[in-house]
Parts: structure tokens; C-alpha cells; sequence
């Protein structure tokens, strides 16, 4: 503004706010700045509020407003405030977006991934928790639809609905591959098929009144009691099985060897008849799968967990011995 008061013109207003007479020309032909008054010849003149609303508009379109936003908020149909508030959650996710995205190319640079692979780990990384979270809930809701929600397999469906992944805004690579891993997995119709299998099996032996029920709890969901049968209702002790099992495998002990034997009298009762023991073994293999350890450990991963000691291995030991020691009998 000139120190008379007189209008400005196009170009004086441009010298003073620093905004090129294009642009300025622009943002009055679309209303955000109409001229106070137009000389004899048509020229534009603008008055001391034009240079205010001009300072006003140069701000909202540095941090980012759109054209249309910055035309609501001087029509007053949205005040600075809120516009911020839009703005600062869009800034976020597109912050959280870039991050992903960082992720992603920092993974395929410390791999040789293959286009097909890049795509699908920026898909899967850029999706918002909500949406990760919806992944999971509904590979929980096909596998366990229809169980008893008192049966042992229900814990699995439980403990897999509470804990989603919660792929953090500034993921490492480590976490980026394991989500996709992840996803990869509730999405293997195989996979499906068995964690299904272990559910139904939960609810069949929680109805017959069995006693092999604690496997699924305690060594799938590694460690957490999701209220299996004691020790004391069962013909093994899991938290046995895991050390003493460690411990020979360690030491290179074959389940089907003499000192297998040794190990396996230590952990079920050395009466067991043969067919008994096959039993237990069929039972036990009910719930041991590497692949739902796996599903825990990829959560583990994304949710930055400490990680935990696989525990399918050695039941699977266990299994071998009581398959192989019981062919012999008792």
C-alpha cells in the first residue's frame, strides 16, 4: 500500500507482497481476490484489506491448502483452526505414507526383490492400522466362525483377535517384510485350512472330556495360560516337554534312540501301552504346527516384541518319541 491510501495496482501490489502479478492475477480472476475498483481503461486497483487477504492466502497455499479450502476459509465457511486441524491429519498421513514408503525401498535395497514383490510390500505397508487390523480380524472370523467360545481352540481366536499388528509409522525393513510375510500367510488357503483344524479338534476335545487340550494354549500362544488343564489333569507336562526335550536335542539326542527313550520315561508315564502313547502322539500333533508359531513370531516382529524361543521343535521331538517308543510297547 502506498503511503497516500490510494489503491494499489497490480504491479504495486506485487512489489509489496512479494507475489508475482501472474499468480495475483490468477487468484482474482477465481474470486480469492477481487479488485476494490477497476480504472477507466479496465485496469485492476486493490485497496489495504486486498493486501491482507493476499498475506493470508500466500501462507495457507505454503502449507499446502488447496485452492478450494483456502477459498472456505476467506468465504468464513471454515475457520484457520479447522482448516489446520484437516491439515495437520492429512500432513500425518502423508507423513506415515513417505515413512512407509521409505521402508519399503530401504527392504528392497537390502534384498534383491523382484517388481512383483516391491508392488506388493508398498500396498501392504501403506494400508493404515485399521485396515491391517481388518486383515487379521477377518482370517480369525473364517477360521473360528461357528466354534465353541468355551472350547480351547476359542484361546487361539482370542489371543489372535488381541493382539493385531500394529505396524509402527516409521517401520525397519525387518518389520516391513514381516508384514508382508503376514499377510501372505492368513491369505494361504492351506494355512487357513489348519489353523481350522486346530480350532474344531480344541472344541471336539474340549466336548469328549480328553485331556490334551493345554497344547494349543501353551505352546502356540507360547507361554500364556489361556485356561488349559493343569499339569496335574494331563499325561505330560508342557513346561517339562520344552526344557528337558531343549536339553536333548542340544546334546544331539534322537527321539527314536536308546537316550530318547531315557528322556521320554522322564516325561510320561513309562506304563503307557504302545497304543496309548500313539494316541498321545496324534493328540499332541493336533497343535503343533511351525506355521501358526510362525504367525506369532511375524507379530512379534511387527509389533517389536522381544522374540521368543521357537517351542513347535521340540514337541515335535516329543512326538517322534512317543510315535517310535510306542511301536515297542510300553
Amino acid at each position: 500500500m502506498n503511503d497516500r491510501g490510494e489503491p494499489l495496482t497490480i504491479g504495486q501490489l506485487a512489489r509489496r507482497t512479494g507475489v508475482p502479478v501472474r499468480t495475483i492475477r490468477f487468484w482474482s480472476d477465481i474470486g480469492l481476490i477481487p479488485p476494490t475498483e477497476r480504472t477507466a481503461g479496465g485496469y485492476r486497483l486493490y485497496d489495504a484489506e486486498a493486501v491482507a487477504r493476499l498475506d493470508l492466502i500466500r501462507t495457507l497455499r505454503e502449507l499446502g491448502l488447496d485452492l478450494p479450502t483456502v477459498k472456505r476459509v476467506l468465504a468464513r465457511q471454515a475457520t484457520v483452526a479447522e482448516v489446520a486441524r484437516a491439515h495437520v491429519a492429512a500432513l500425518d498421513a502423508e507423513i506415515r505414507i513417505l515413512r512407509a514408503r521409505r521402508a519399503v525401498l530401504r527392504s528392497v535395497a537390502e534384498r534383491a526383490s523382484t517388481t512383483e514383490e516391491m508392488r506388493l510390500m508398498h500396498e501392504l505397508a501403506r494400508l493404515s492400522a485399521a485396515e491391517r487390523r481388518q486383515i487379521i480380524d477377518e482370517f480369525v472370523d473364517e477360521v473360528f466362525a461357528d466354534t465353541d467360545p468355551e472350547a480351547p481352540g476359542a484361546a487361539i481366536a482370542d489371543r489372535m483377535r488381541r493382539l493385531p499388528p500394529e505396524l509402527p509409522d516409521d517401520p525397519t525393513a525387518e518389520q516391513v517384510d514381516a508384514w508382508m510375510e503376514l499377510a501372505e500367510l492368513v491369505a494361504d488357503p492351506d494355512f487357513r485350512r489348519r489353523a481350522r483344524e486346530m480350532a474344531v479338534a480344541g472344541a471336539d476335545t474340549g466336548t469328549n472330556g480328553t485331556d490334551t487340550d493345554t497344547h494349543d494354549t501353551r505352546t502356540d500362544t507360547h507361554g500364556t495360560d489361556t485356561g488349559a488343564n493343569s499339569p496335574e489333569e494331563q499325561p505330560y507336562d508342557p513346561a517339562a516337554v520344552l526344557d528337558q526335550v531343549r536339553t536333548a536335542m542340544a546334546a544331539g539326542i534322537a527321539p527314536d534312540s536308546a537316550r530318547g527313550r531315557e528322556v521320554l520315561d522322564r516325561l510320561v508315564d513309562p506304563n503307557l501301552s504302545a497304543d496309548e502313547r500313539v494316541r498321545l502322539a496324534d493328540q499332541v500333533e493336533r497343535f503343533t504346527d511351525r506355521r501358526v508359531e510362525r504367525y506369532w513370531q511375524l507379530l512379534g516382529v511387527i509389533n517389536g516384541t522381544p522374540p521368543f524361543e521357537p517351542s513347535v521343535p521340540a514337541f515335535e521331538w516329543f512326538i517322534a518319541a512317543l510315535r517310535a517308543h510306542g511301536r515297542g510297547g510300553a
